[in-house]
């Protein structure tokens, strides 16, 4: 399996299990996050999600471009990308929070789905970064539209986003994306960080995660998260994205 569903005393344990490829994401990990929706909505008893990568090296890597390079126009491209956003979007937008506990690298699309989550909490020894623009194509499955609405500010935001490189914990708490870093045992941490919030009945999560929610909404997040979908398409299909990432499956042969 791609991945592993646990719930455990009130909390959703969502875990790529693909540390070989950096816990890239495929389709069945994609069917994973599908069924994780499916649970939370159907357990009026989780209090919290969790969402993170087996081992110590990586949180995610985005998309798998052993399984995703066939694609090559935007007509090939924008279902997975859709696909993808309406699952993030899903995620985004649970009745519970998400929390995205960032035990090694996010980078590319794994930026994207800790960006989507309510809280980041982050190895000290991590490095997250909005990637996508040095393979020529923009943030695709939302990402880019949360980290604009959730930034402190929009300069870094966009910074960020232009950067196309992965930033170091520390500055990554310093402009505000991450909520806590932490040193040390993920499960200690995540511990620690929901130890008074745990405290708290699951309704009342849910009745402030509503807020949220309806704060997405009354902004139209997922009409903007459509345009964003749609310009990484047009943008999958030129020939500046298809060299580098040629480029990048050749690296080290």
């Amino acid at each position: 399996m791609a991945f592993s569903i646990i719930n455990d005393n009130h909390i959703a344990r969502f875990t790529i299990t693909r540390p070989a490829i950096r816990n890239a994401i495929n389709h069945e990990v994609m069917q994973g996050l599908e069924q994780l929706i499916e649970l939370v909505h159907n357990d009026s008893t989780i209090k919290f999600v969790v969402i993170t990568g087996e081992g110590t090296q990586a949180f995610c890597s985005g998309g798998d471009l052993s399984v995703f390079h066939g694609l090559k126009t935007a007509a090939e491209a924008f279902p997975m990308l859709n696909q993808m956003a309406q699952i993030l979007y899903k995620v985004a937008t649970l009745p519970v929070p998400v929390i995205a506990l960032v035990n090694g690298a996010a980078v590319g699309g794994g930026c994207e789905i800790a960006t989507a989550c309510d809280y980041r909490l982050v190895s000290s020894t991590a490095k997250c970064g909005f990637i996508q623009g040095s393979l020529a194509i923009t943030s695709g499955w939302g990402g880019g539209t949360y980290l604009l609405e959730k930034m402190p500010q929009m300069d870094q935001a966009l910074r960020m986003l232009g950067d196309s490189k992965p930033y170091s914990a520390n500055r990554l708490k310093e402009i505000g994306w991450a909520t806590e870093l932490y040193e040390g045992d993920s499960e200690v941490a995540l511990q620690t960080f929901i130890q008074d919030m745990g405290k708290i009945d699951a309704s009342v999560h849910r009745a402030y995660k509503e807020m949220v929610n309806r704060k997405w909404s009354s902004l139209n997040l997922l009409n903007q998260i459509q345009e964003e979908v749609i310009r990484c398409s047009e943008l999958w299909e030129a020939d500046a994205h298809h060299i580098q990432v040629q480029k990048f499956l050749n690296r080290g042969k």
